[in-house]
């Protein structure tokens, strides 16, 4: 009869000691996590204007340099002196030059008619899309059916209304919208 104990104390501790083996090496083989499906780590490339970049790490190819348009905003054109010129610094201002890393996150269309992917840019915990329009730098124009931080962007434009900052400066105001600018010197 102790036998038959001490060799059940033995298989009960056995099947602990197993158990708690596989255990640790499932949770050691789990790989690093990795942003949501919705969400993707970039590299910048290079800054197009205050509403475009190009980024790498998207793709099969790594090194491709890819457009990237951020979603629900309209920055000056480069060629609406001077707020196009000052839309694309400060968005490079706000990212850190290129090479840094940032996050796109996607909503429902993640493609426009030019074929540029539409992304909200996140670079330390901050909503870079929000940031440009609050500085004054592009104005907020909603699009379906994107529309995940719509109303964080419409308050940011109304501060930066409220506030005179960039375009919105009581002493030079940017006269046209983009889409004005834009449709008038195709």
């Amino acid at each position: 009869m102790q036998i038959a104990t001490v060799l059940g104390r033995f298989g009960f501790w056995t099947r602990k000691i197993a158990i708690l083996t596989c255990l640790l090496l499932l949770v050691s083989c789990q790989a690093k996590s990795q942003p949501a499906d919705n969400q993707m780590l970039v590299k910048v490339a290079r800054v197009v204007s205050g509403q475009s970049l190009e980024v790498l790490g998207m793709g099969e190819q790594q090194n491709f340099a890819s457009p990237v348009r951020l979603i629900g905003i309209d920055a000056p054109d480069l060629r609406q002196n001077p707020w196009g010129d000052e839309a694309r610094q400060s968005l490079e201002k706000l990212i850190g030059g290129i090479e840094q890393s940032i996050k796109l996150e996607f909503d429902i269309e993640n493609k426009d008619k030019l074929g540029r992917t539409l992304a909200y840019v996140w670079k330390d915990n901050q909503l870079l899309n929000e940031q440009i329009v609050k500085q004054g730098y592009a104005l907020f124009v909603g699009r379906s059916p994107n529309h995940k931080y719509d109303q964080r962007l419409e308050r940011a434009q109304q501060w930066a209304r409220i506030m005179g900052e960039g375009i919105w400066n009581p002493e030079n105001p940017m006269r046209q919208t983009p889409a004005e600018f834009r449709f008038l010197n195709r």
